[in-house]
């Protein structure tokens, strides 16, 4: 019976998830600078944050965030300062000292719980996120739907978000990928944070419609 509504929500999940975002840019960051490992967390943590949104969604705190500018306008700036900070970081990146490419995996090896926690803050500070769940929630799926359905879309979206990026990072973590990074991982550094950067301030600029 709810099928069709299933199918409809998973298409513009496909789409909204598959477009480059600050989820795909600190997946990538994370996959290339600190291996597979350290990515599969992060993308994992991005999957974690989709049930932040689907559970405010649920409960009906998207629509008195999608309808206050305060509230909107202070999330949307914690974001944009959370990935100006990452991607300032990623600008100082400086190039590795000869001999030193092969040390660093071992000695600064990044935590799984870092990892996590970094795609998590990202995908659950994003609020560009907290309206298209909003709009998920209140226009395409029919508010009728038992809770206990739309719970189960909110599973899925959060278990196929967690698998698309452990995808990306098992993709960018591959050892010819990271090779070609490695000597130029600096300038790869500063080109993400570059990227972060502009992905916040096009975010600090995001009006509330």
């Amino acid at each position: 019976m709810y099928w069709a509504e299933f199918l409809t929500v998973a298409l513009i999940h496909l789409l909204a998830v598959a477009s480059p975002g600050p989820d795909f840019a600190i997946v990538v960051r994370e996959s290339v600078a600190n291996g597979r490992r350290a990515g599969t967390w992060t993308a994992l943590g991005v999957g974690s944050g989709i049930f932040v949104h689907v559970g405010y969604s649920l409960l009906g705190i998207g629509l008195i965030v999608s309808q206050s500018i305060l509230l909107f306008n202070a999330l949307k700036w914690l974001a944009a300062a959370y990935l100006l900070y990452i991607g300032l970081k990623a600008l100082r990146a400086k190039p590795a000292e000869p001999g030193s490419l092969e040390l660093a995996g071992a000695a600064l090896e990044r935590s799984a719980r870092g990892a996590f926690t970094t795609g998590f803050v990202t995908n659950g500070l994003n609020p560009k996120a907290t309206l298209f769940f909003l709009s998920l929630f209140t226009v395409v799926i029919n508010p009728h739907t038992p809770l206990w359905i739309q719970a189960g879309y909110g599973l899925y979206l959060a278990a196929a978000t967690a698998l698309w990026f452990c995808l990306v990072a098992r993709l960018f973590s591959q050892p010819r990928v990271r090779a070609g990074f490695a000597r130029l991982g600096h300038w790869f550094d500063r080109a993400m944070g570059a990227v972060l950067i502009a992905l916040g301030v096009k975010l600090a600029l995001t009006q509330l419609r």
